[in-house]
């Protein structure tokens, strides 16, 4: 798959649509929040009963896909982010203009949430697959650092639009509504343009670690273990950080939400220049992607510690997200290239899973933290990161992990084409 196709380019929509909204919400949820007169805690589990069925779901949709094709099951998870963000939107109006009482909004929020954990994460899952499916070895690690760099432009354009869409009647809930409608945009353009065949996709050989028990197989078992240490403590900052910046800046929600935008920017331009600029220019392979990852973000959050103060919060968590812009491909391509073709849906299913594990108790607990002392999940992060990057160097996958220095010839495709039709390698 060519990094300039129209294919590769859907999926990078559909990624970009996804994080963006994502991230939209996140940067008004805690100004909505603050307006209900909600505990920051409670507004965390918002996104906790989400996180829930996105890690149970994860590999159902990484079984179908291989059985389905990756293209419909995309549709499914675009549909399912479509109808969340209306729900959510709708849900957040009616409390905001007081039709609803805050607590019956609260949970019409977070059913529609629901929604999104339960199909959204089957187009991330979909789109990692299609291109593993289209990828060479050697072309793997740049083109999912490609699909992950739309993940951060969409943190760049959600934060940065949400405020021109917080409107008259609709407020903050104007940029859920914005983003549906994008969504709905993009699965047509999926739909009508993403090639398809009838090629049918080989099934997991019995016996394989394929499925359920791959997160046990040693081949990925600590890559999967670095993924969530680094994310969670990736959804920990970006738990607190709307609190943050509201209580350094000491402003109402409304009033801080400019500010959060702007430290939002702040990391989404350290991700972009990361994943489009450093990586590709230093042809940085998975070893030195994980290492140096774990390292930024774990500096990042000590520095979120010495230095307080809006100007601290936004440069650590610049930093922080330098760090998760190269370590999220890193440990992605890595536990790629250490599977076999047949096994790319299943561990792209268990990548997800990460995702959604991520975000169930992190950023409760974070935010907890941040509820009985400002530095506390700052704290536990460093923690957290102190660990992984240990695990760079004492586990021999990762050591064995591919490395800037390595010579492989270009082999063959990662599998045969599946539903969607013919390859096309870069």
């Amino acid at each position: 798959m060519k990094l300039k196709s129209e294919a590769f380019g859907l999926l990078f929509a559909v990624t970009l649509t996804a994080g963006a909204g994502n991230m939209a919400l996140q940067s008004v949820l805690p100004a909505i929040g603050r307006e209900f007169g909600l505990a920051d805690t409670l507004v965390a589990f918002a996104f906790a009963l989400s996180a829930l069925l996105w890690t149970v779901a994860s590999p159902y949709w990484a079984r179908l896909s291989d059985r389905w094709g990756r293209k419909r099951v995309m549709m499914i998870g675009l549909t399912g982010f479509i109808i969340s963000m209306l729900g959510f939107g709708i849900a957040a109006t009616l409390g905001l203009v007081h039709w609803l009482s805050a607590p019956v909004a609260f949970v019409l929020m977070a059913i529609a949430r629901a929604v999104y954990g339960l199909l959204g994460s089957a187009a991330p899952i979909a789109a990692q697959a299609y291109v593993a499916d289209r990828t060479s070895r050697r072309a793997r690690t740049r083109a999912m650092s490609m699909l992950a760099s739309a993940q951060g432009l969409g943190t760049v354009i959600g934060p940065a639009l949400a405020p021109f869409f917080v409107l008259p009647f609709v407020g903050l809930a104007g940029p859920m509504y914005a983003f549906a409608f994008m969504g709905l945009v993009v699965l047509i353009l999926l739909w009508k343009r993403l090639p398809s065949g009838d090629v049918v996709r080989h099934p997991v050989r019995p016996g394989d670690p394929a499925g359920k028990g791959l997160w046990k197989d040693l081949r990925v078992r600590d890559f999967l273990i670095y993924g969530l240490l680094v994310t969670g403590a990736q959804a920990v900052n970006i738990a607190v950080l709307g609190f943050h910046v509201i209580d350094e800046m000491g402003l109402p929600g409304r009033e801080a939400q400019s500010f959060i935008g702007v430290a939002m920017l702040s990391g989404a331009a350290a991700t972009l220049m990361v994943q489009w600029g450093l990586i590709p220019m230093l042809k940085m392979q998975p070893r030195e992607l994980m290492r140096w990852g774990a390292a930024l973000a774990l500096v990042g959050n000590l520095m979120s510690i010495a230095a307080p103060g809006f100007f601290g919060v936004v440069v650590g968590y610049a930093v922080v997200s330098m760090g998760a812009g190269f370590a999220r491909p890193g440990f992605t391509a890595g536990s790629s290239l250490a599977v076999e073709p047949h096994e790319q849906g299943s561990i792209a299913g268990l990548i997800m899973s990460l995702a959604g594990l991520s975000f169930l108790a992190p950023p409760v607990i974070g935010v907890a933290l941040y509820e009985l002392a400002e530095p506390g999940p700052f704290i536990g992060n460093s923690v957290l990161l102190a660990a992984a990057l240990i695990l760079c160097f004492v586990s021999t996958p990762l050591k064995a992990a591919p490395s800037g220095r390595s010579r492989r010839p270009v082999e063959g495709p990662a599998s045969q084409p599946g539903p969607e039709g013919k390859q096309n390698l870069s």
